[in-house]
């Protein structure tokens, strides 16, 4: 099998999710279009040898609608024999596309490709597609389910997570991030959103919240007590899970992932085309996996992903130096350590999307991105990405430095 090399990632920062935010002016083909753009010109790629883009996007609808990853591949200025598709799994899309692009690359039917993501929260509303899982009472029924927020909670109840418990992880997602843009840790991978006469827009993520404390987060009431417990979703959940008596409701909008805009795209190829492209690749692709897991509680999928991720690699959890957890709710992390035994110290270490946000179709690609350059800043070797994902699913991608 051929092996996958990742020459290059890069990302936009991350524009609060809102009208008030400073990317809602941007369109959603421009945000990817910068990120497309920027991976071209700072490795003065030659387009025509890029097979395709793939695309994760979540919400592909509107201006964000049928098939954006070709359509941003011409906006772009790219070869137009360079093709591109968008693809949707949930939370995982980013990660998922760029597996994608990898798989092309380690079976031969492509040299060169780019994987990515992109999400405009502000100007295309989570939900906006619709869909049976949520919509349809016979699907919902047969599926016991319920809003995330409510398997956030779930897991924090059957796991033992308090209150405490998430809002001290919520605390230190926002001291990682902060320290993180304060010492430069993103500035290989982030590029500047620019308006049409090049003023930037955006260069340094906007969600983040250097001053949070227990203190602050404790004034927060629960976000989906009342979801739960007057629309009847806990009780669909007891029905699911009767060994719970009652959930308890902790996640709250600071302990969870922000809703952001943004953007992200990875360069992923073989080693004969980036040699002729004069390109030096950065880290191979071991393994990666994706899985169904139990869709009530939903949001445990990451560890059984990256278990098998590590099967396949031939490795262990205990063999990764660092591992990146997309931060939907802070229980989702805090199960995914207690699940794989994986201290506090090799996870997120810059912080995550509960400080910066999480784009949704975006989000993969831009935790690929940041794991690769936090083992190029340390000089360790093996890092594991993974997201929770909805209906049940997990994606994991274990990388290696070269």
């Amino acid at each position: 099998m051929t092996e996958a090399f990742i020459y290059d990632a890069v990302r936009t920062p991350r524009g609060r999710g809102k009208a008030s935010g400073a990317l809602y002016s941007v369109t959603p083909m421009a945000l990817a279009v910068t990120a497309l753009a920027a991976l071209r010109d700072r490795n003065a790629l030659d387009t025509a040898a890029v097979d395709d883009v793939v695309l994760g996007c979540v919400e592909p609808v509107g201006e964000q609608g049928a098939d954006i990853a070709r359509v941003a591949v011409l906006e772009a200025g790219y070869a137009e024999t360079t093709a591109g598709v968008q693809i949707n799994r949930f939370c995982a899309s980013g990660l998922e596309a760029c597996n994608m692009a990898a798989a092309q690359i380690m079976s031969g039917q492509s040299e060169m490709a780019v994987g990515g993501g992109v999400e405009s929260m502000s100007r295309v509303p989570m939900g906006s597609s619709g869909g049976a899982w949520a919509m349809d009472p016979q699907v919902a029924f047969h599926t016991y389910f319920v809003p995330q927020g409510i398997s956030a909670d779930l897991v924090a109840t059957k796991y033992g997570m308090s209150r405490a418990d998430v809002d001290a992880y919520a605390v230190e997602s926002q001291k990682r991030a902060a320290r993180a843009w304060a010492e430069g840790r993103f500035a290989r991978s982030v590029v500047p959103v620019k308006d049409i006469n090049g003023t930037t827009v955006l260069d340094r993520d906007e969600h983040i919240r250097a001053d949070t404390t227990m203190q602050s987060l404790a004034a927060l009431e629960p976000s989906f007590a009342k979801t739960g417990e007057a629309l009847g979703f806990d009780s669909v959940a007891i029905q699911r899970y009767p060994e719970i008596e009652r959930i308890t409701h902790v996640h709250h909008a600071g302990n969870s992932s922000g809703i952001v805009d943004g953007a992200a795209a990875v360069l992923i190829g073989n080693k004969a085309m980036g040699e002729k492209l004069g390109l030096k690749p950065r880290a191979r692709i071991r393994a990666f996996a994706s899985i169904g897991s139990e869709p009530t509680i939903m949001l445990t999928g990451p560890s059984f992903s990256a278990e098998k991720a590590l099967k396949r690699a031939g490795m262990s959890a205990g063999d990764i130096d660092l591992y990146e957890l997309n931060e939907a709710f802070a229980a989702v992390v805090l199960r995914f350590m207690q699940a794989l035994d994986v201290p506090h110290d090799r996870i997120n270490v810059n912080g995550g999307a509960i400080a910066m946000g999480h784009p949704l179709g975006a989000t993969g690609a831009m935790i690929l991105g940041t794991l690769l350059d936090e083992l190029e800043r340390t000089g360790k070797s093996t890092g594991l990405a993974t997201l929770c994902v909805g209906a049940g699913m997990g994606t994991a991608t274990i990388i290696e430095r070269v």
